[in-house]
């Protein structure tokens, strides 16, 4: 129960505060980033229910729901290896939207380099720990973090 509430607070943590509160809230994020974080919250909904029917399942002795419990823990196991494998092969696909998301921004900041832009552009590098495309001259003006190259 505890690691589903610590899944859930975690999920809510990067919804609403943190680093990547910003990229969740900013109208270019992708929908599978909204998605991610409301199925990271479920999961954890979900480990603290499969918590509780084992934990009253142990004390009551209780066939039903330790037969729940089991039944529960197959289902949540096949889910990972199922998420697991999708998320490796949607690699790509998820730098490729990063990078994409990173150079709107990027030409945003380019054509106008005051404003909700700029903060969103060092949050990007702050988060990232990076400034800019890779080459130098690009990078002169760029809002980055202080000790990154």
């Amino acid at each position: 129960q505890l690691a589903g509430l610590a899944v859930i607070a975690f999920g809510l943590w990067l919804r609403f505060g943190g680093v990547m509160a910003d990229f969740a809230s900013d109208k270019r994020s992708p929908e599978y980033f909204f998605m991610g974080l409301y199925v990271l919250v479920g999961t954890g909904a979900l480990m603290t229910t499969v918590g509780f029917f084992g934990c009253c399942g142990a004390a009551r002795e209780s066939q039903c729901l330790i037969g729940s419990f089991f039944a529960c823990l197959l289902v949540i196991f096949a889910a990972e290896v199922t998420a697991g494998v999708f998320a490796f092969i949607g690699k790509k696909v998820a730098i490729q939207e990063a990078q994409k998301i990173y150079e709107d921004i990027y030409d945003d900041y380019m054509k106008n380099p005051v404003g909700k832009v700029n903060s969103t552009i060092y949050r990007y590098h702050s988060a990232l720990q990076c400034c800019g495309k890779g080459n130098t001259e690009q990078q002169m003006g760029l809002p980055c973090p202080e000790n990154i190259q």
